[in-house]
């Protein structure tokens, strides 16, 4: 199927991706078995990585030849500065981001179980690292091609979006829950991508084909509509149309950052093929992408360089 739209010229704009949302600290310990209450065991693994929705996200469109710039909120602490260090080393544009003074940087600790494969995310976030809405920098959101925002802060987000729209921009909306505010975010979509578990949330229906229909048919206006299910996939609808794409199997280390990691890639398969995009190609690299970032652990650690994406592809 022919991808539904068309892009800014890559000459237009001074970047390919703006991504507007979450970064983080993650703290991530991998045991054998997920704990219970009141209970003891030794950690076999732990690390203090970057994270993240979006700015994973930006890392890997950077990874994968593409000029990011990610917009965010950090704390003025160290691993604020350790954020953004990490950001600026992989190439992302940082300019745009904004240091709070007195905030502490958002942070997670990921618990990971080895032998039952689930994963556990307890995070924090100051109140104070939220974006004012007046605050947004729409120039800079306007000088790319393709924006991607998440839900952190809706009613900046809505504001993003509206920069976007005016410069012409297309929107990918990342969805995870159905918070306030995230009606709007979904109504100004081009492109939804959501989590397994968002469908089923917001439509009641637990059949993931069924529940993606409903959600395609509530948000109309958006030219496409996914679901990323982990090790099953995932699952597209566009002009009535349903695509299933599979996983590429591949020896899972942590999933951590893989669906940040899928739309990155999808923006960024798109942005390759152009005008020739073929939806099912894209979904195929996203697909591609989000596995060989299981590599390791953490959000970012394995994130994928073009070349390890085009030989999976053509391995397969």
């Amino acid at each position: 199927m022919r991808f539904p739209l068309e892009l800014l010229p890559d000459t237009s704009r001074p970047f390919d991706v703006v991504g507007f949302g979450e970064n983080s600290t993650d703290l991530l310990a991998s045991v054998r078995r997920h704990p219970t209450a009141d209970s003891k065991m030794p950690i076999q693994y732990l690390a203090r990585l970057p994270g993240g929705q979006v700015a994973t996200a930006m890392v890997a469109c950077a990874r994968l030849g593409w000029r990011a710039r990610y917009v965010g909120r950090v704390g003025s602490d160290p691993p604020g500065r350790s954020t953004l260090e990490s950001l600026q080393r992989e190439g992302v544009n940082i300019s745009s981001c904004a240091k709070v003074q007195g905030a502490t940087s958002r942070f997670s600790i990921l618990i990971t179980s080895e032998e039952q494969g689930t994963r556990s995310v307890l995070w924090h976030r100051d109140p104070r690292l939220a974006w004012p809405p007046s605050d947004v920098p729409s120039a800079a959101i306007g000088e790319g091609r393709v924006l991607l925002v998440d839900g952190t802060d809706m009613v900046a987000a809505a504001k993003a979006i509206e920069s976007a729209q005016t410069a012409g921009l297309k929107i990918v909306v990342d969805v995870e829950s159905a918070d306030p505010g995230m009606d709007d975010l979904l109504r100004r979509a081009d492109i939804i991508i959501a989590a397994r578990g968002f469908p089923a949330e917001l439509t009641g229906i637990d059949a993931p084909g069924a529940a993606l229909t409903a959600l395609a048919a509530e948000y109309s206006d958006a030219s496409i509509v996914c679901v990323t299910l982990g090790e099953e996939g995932s699952l597209t609808r566009c002009a009535g149309r349903e695509i299933r794409t599979p996983a590429f199997p591949i020896a899972c280390v942590d999933s951590t950052g893989s669906g940040d990691v899928f739309h990155a890639a999808f923006i960024a398969g798109w942005l390759t093929a152009g005008e020739s995009a073929e939806l099912e190609e894209v979904l195929r690299y996203a697909s591609a992408a989000a596995a060989l970032n299981c590599r390791a652990f953490g959000a970012w650690t394995a994130s994928p360089r073009a070349d390890e994406v085009e030989e999976l592809l053509h391995s397969t």
